[in-house]
């Protein structure tokens, strides 16, 4: 049985055998009074709530190397025409699968945890899964083999993906969650590390590959032996689901449209890089280092950001203000002229869209309405990381680099620009509140 106070539900302990995340969002009153978890001691401890952030960078370690390395390194095997149309075939099945798979194995998170069997089981298997897809891509040789392998691996992977997002959004305090978000940029940073490495140590795919599945693994394991906190969740009145729906459906669209613009940008950034590094030698050194520096600046602003939004408890002003950052950013690509500044211009693009993503997530995980669909929430949430990578190129051709690459880069400013006014509209979030048990 439970007992209940106003505006406070807390479920009957499971036996000590079970470690499953306690969901009861479900069983609550929609009706229930509004209560802000704001002790210090009600959060979790900095090291646990790494954790989550550590587990999110392994699973962006087990797909980025294979996707932006590896399968490039096999395909040069293909004449150069072939090469293309697979890697082509590769990005768009890809992208569907693992959209689809975010949403089916979120869903399926959700029906075990309903159970009682929380969501670590199905996080060990999408680790061993993944480990699986890896040597069946190495085995694959043809092109249909190679994007056979490139699909299973996509499933694979999202299955980890799907998992530890939900795992967040159950756990982690609503007063935490854009710290936890904020975590997620580790993941960039983590995986161009892991590629060096893969560079720098592996002579074989064979080794490549293994490297990657152990980093990977070492990254999500500590979450795996950790058992779930205990918690207590407040739930706040609602405005309705068709409100609910309302402003995930802005958050959504304003993630897309960030995705869409990164993308874009991404398929043009190494011509644009060419011409201002004006032919001189060490071209992919300073593109290296470039690319790098972008994935690590994000960090720390992130984890600030994502921590002073929770303090005031306010997600809308640092989602403007990081689109707005992207969008100078885009503005100064278009215009300055040296290496030095188009490289400046790029990192402070590339800080806005990490954080905005960040923060946009944890703002999402606030919106989610109550109830124990929340894998399936998120994976739908997710499409909006996936159809940029259809959508983009289709932009891009569109908007060539004959035109110009001020064009593309005007086209893409107004489209961050778009996204930073769109949460706006949204408010801060009224789902649920939670707290680790005192």
């Amino acid at each position: 049985m439970m007992t209940k106070r106003p505006g406070l539900v807390r479920p009957q302990r499971r036996p000590a055998a079970v470690s499953a995340p306690l969901d009861i969002a479900s069983a609550t009153s929609h009706n229930a009074g509004v209560q802000r978890a704001t002790s210090t001691n009600d959060r979790l401890p900095a090291p646990r709530l790494s954790l989550y952030g550590l587990a999110a960078a392994g699973g962006v370690v087990g797909y980025a190397p294979l996707l932006t390395l590896l399968l490039p390194m096999r395909l040069e095997r293909f004449s150069e025409a072939a090469r293309y149309d697979v890697l082509a075939a590769c990005g768009i099945t890809g992208a569907v699968a693992a959209g689809l798979a975010n949403i089916a194995f979120g869903w399926l998170g959700d029906w075990l945890v309903a159970r009682g069997r929380g969501r670590r089981g199905l996080l060990l298997a999408g680790v061993i899964a993944t480990m699986v897809s890896f040597a069946i891509f190495h085995a694959a040789r043809g092109a249909l083999e190679i994007v056979a392998a490139i699909i299973i691996f996509q499933i694979a992977v999202n299955i980890v993906v799907a998992q530890v997002g939900a795992i967040i959004s159950d756990e982690v305090p609503s007063d935490q969650k854009g710290t936890a978000a904020a975590l997620l940029t580790l993941g960039n940073p983590l995986a161009a590390g892991a590629t060096a490495l893969i560079v720098a140590a592996a002579t074989t795919e064979e080794w490549c590959l293994a490297i990657v599945a152990m980093v990977m693994a070492g990254c999500i394991l500590p979450l795996l032996v950790v058992a779930p906190p205990d918690i207590v969740r407040v739930e706040t009145a609602t405005r309705g689901r068709t409100a609910m729906r309302r402003r995930l459906a802005i958050t959504w669209t304003a993630r897309l449209l960030m995705q869409v613009a990164s993308s874009g940008v991404g398929l043009y950034l190494f011509f644009y890089l060419k011409d201002l590094h004006g032919g001189r030698s060490g071209m992919a050194v300073s593109v290296a280092r470039l690319l790098f520096v972008g994935t690590l600046v994000p960090v720390p602003i992130a984890i600030v950001l994502g921590r002073w939004s929770d303090e005031v408890g306010q997600r809308k002003p640092f989602l403007a203000g990081t689109a707005l950052l992207a969008t100078l950013g885009l503005v100064s690509m278009a215009l300055v002229q040296s290496w030095t500044m188009g490289a400046i211009a790029y990192v402070a693009f590339a800080t806005g869209v990490a954080v905005f993503i960040a923060l946009n997530t944890g703002h999402a995980m606030l919106l989610l309405p109550a109830g124990g669909k929340r894998g399936r929430d998120l994976g739908i949430l997710n499409l909006a990381n996936t159809i940029p990578q259809i959508v983009a190129p289709i932009l891009a051709w569109g908007v060539r680099p004959a035109h110009g690459f001020a064009a593309a880069l005007a086209i893409m400013a107004a489209i961050t620009l778009l996204s930073g006014v769109l949460p706006l509209l949204v408010g801060d979030g009224d789902g649920e509140c939670e707290r680790p048990r005192s």
